[in-house]
């Protein structure tokens, strides 16, 4: 959707909040005001508050490129893991630093079922970027560092799967090696965009663009439900993959937030049956704060704006992410 008309309102709106912003803080000057899990504490009233949340507001940009930087890891990813190569120069300039890529190689799939599902989630997510890119126009970030190698113990998915018990201290974990490392490697991914658009959309003002979130957060559905499926076929002979899919889940839930509501791919309460479909009591898929996704992609429980998979950070404004105890 490349329609410039729209993408100039988006900055006209996004220039008029922040000339707003810089005048709520020049007119209340000399407030201290910490920024603790995400959300603004201060020891005046609750109209200070909700004037300084009102503020703090993203904008239909700021969240689009939140999406981007995401889409850009996944793209990367998959990439890299069917075709060999990443993705085309074209697709990676924009504001902020433009990042290189750490790692990633074509996978040797042995399941050719693993291989086509693998392909056509890889041009989906290409396609993302691609949309969001076009959306955005002049305002879209350049793709950011990437860490997204496999034989670095040190590197990214090392620590995500050392995190869930998956390999041991100075052993790497290669999301290439394997049609079932790629599975869990992706596994990392899914779960997380589904979340990140599901808490991003009531947050997007304009209603193209809500659209076109719904739309994304869709796709992104299916592709996590497809691996969910997946992994839990091939646990069927080989229960280990069930396992560390728990793990994953349970390394991902430790550093989200404190709330216990990520899920593995077993019903808990009845481990004989699948749990494809994470949802909470209602049916309904649970969200994350932009906050909670760099944790869990920056791999860190700390208020920082960079680590993990971005090894310098996301592009934008939403960059940081949320310390809790």
């Amino acid at each position: 959707m490349a329609d410039s008309n729209l993408t100039l309102a988006l900055l006209e709106t996004r220039k008029q909040k922040l000339e707003k912003r810089r005048s709520f803080f020049k007119n209340v000057g000399g407030l201290s005001v910490g920024l603790v899990g995400g959300t603004f504490l201060s020891a005046c009233g609750g109209s200070v508050k909700d004037a300084i949340a009102q503020a703090a507001q993203p904008t239909d940009v700021d969240i689009l490129n939140f999406a981007l930087n995401l889409e850009y890891l996944e793209a990367q990813f998959y990439s890299y893991a069917v075709f060999g190569t990443g993705l085309n120069a074209s697709l990676l300039t924009g504001t902020g630093t433009q990042g290189s890529i750490v790692g990633g190689r074509q996978v040797a799939f042995s399941d050719p079922i693993v291989a086509q599902y693998a392909k056509e989630i890889a041009l989906d997510e290409i396609a993302h970027v691609g949309f969001l890119r076009s959306a955005l126009g002049s305002a879209a970030v350049a793709q950011p560092a990437l860490d997204i190698g496999g034989t670095d113990p040190n590197g990214a998915f090392s620590t995500a799967a050392r995190a869930a018990g998956l390999v041991a201290a100075g052993q790497a974990f290669d999301p290439y090696a394997s049609d079932e490392n790629f599975l869990l490697g992706a596994f990392i991914f899914e779960d997380v965009g589904v979340t990140a658009y599901k808490g991003a959309s009531p947050l997007i003002q304009n209603k193209t663009f809500l659209e076109a979130a719904a739309g994304i957060l869709a796709a992104e559905a299916y592709h996590a439900g497809l691996v969910r499926t997946v992994l839990y076929s091939k646990g069927l002979a080989t229960p280990s993959l069930r396992t560390a899919a728990g793990a994953i889940s349970d390394a991902r839930d430790s550093l989200d937030n404190s709330v216990d509501d990520d899920q593995g791919i077993v019903n808990t309460s009845d481990t004989s049956v699948s749990n494809i479909v994470p949802l909470d009591k209602n049916g309904i898929a649970f969200s994350r704060t932009p906050g909670d996704v760099l944790n869990i992609v920056y791999l860190t429980r700390e208020s920082v704006t960079m680590g993990g998979f971005f090894p310098k950070g996301a592009n934008g404004t939403l960059n940081m992410s949320s310390a809790y105890v």
